[in-house]
């Protein structure tokens, strides 16, 4: 049996164990994707991740972050501009965040590297959902974007957290890798190629 056959039994069986399901909700602002993106990583899902994108949302009056996956775009609420000028710098944003990092060793705030993203996809044209759908067609751009994005720390292996961010913005074909998983199959692209789904469906 070749590695390649050995590897993608073990990510079988770690998917059945897993049971992922389809996305049932999507977010309705490029900056909540960036937020749920960089806040993801390494922490609770549904007791902070949701909650820190809630309490960003409530501070631009937005009710209703998330929409069932199938509703029709409107207009983006919270485009990075407005929310670059709301929250400048990190001290801002981390009152209405959390003090998390992206790595307990030499890691800098999530709030940092949330606005870090942020000034990166505004300045290379998405500062909406819609542009942030656009600029995932456009594969010359897109690897230009993620040129910069790597830099940002917290990163992840094989550079999870961007994967997910295009997840977040509609890219169907990327995951956001499960940890039990990444075990076995050691790289999210692997991953993908067997998982077209991501377990994260409430939001």
């Amino acid at each position: 049996m070749s590695d390649d056959v050995e590897v993608m039994e073990r990510i079988t069986a770690g998917v059945r164990d897993l049971d992922p399901q389809p996305r049932q909700r999507r977010w309705v602002s490029l900056t909540f994707c960036i937020l749920d993106a960089v806040f993801s990583i390494g922490a609770r899902y549904d007791t902070v991740v949701v909650p820190v994108v809630r309490r960003v949302a409530a501070d631009f009056d937005v009710a209703e972050p998330s929409v069932p996956r199938d509703v029709e775009d409107g207009p983006d609420p919270v485009p990075l501009g407005a929310f670059l000028g709301r929250y400048p710098n990190g001290a801002d944003l981390v009152q209405v965040t959390n003090k998390q990092r992206t790595s307990p060793r030499g890691g800098i705030l999530k709030a940092d590297a949330v606005l870090r993203y942020a000034r990166v996809l505004h300045d290379h044209g998405a500062r909406t959902l819609q542009e942030g759908r656009e600029l995932l067609t456009d594969t010359v751009h897109l690897g230009t974007v993620e040129t910069a994005l790597r830099q940002v720390p917290g990163e992840g292996t094989a550079g999870v957290r961007r994967g997910y961010l295009w997840m977040l913005i509609g890219d169907e074909d990327t995951v956001k890798p499960d940890r039990m998983v990444l075990r076995c199959a050691g790289s999210p692209r692997t991953v993908s190629r067997a998982l077209p789904l991501t377990k994260h469906g409430r939001c």
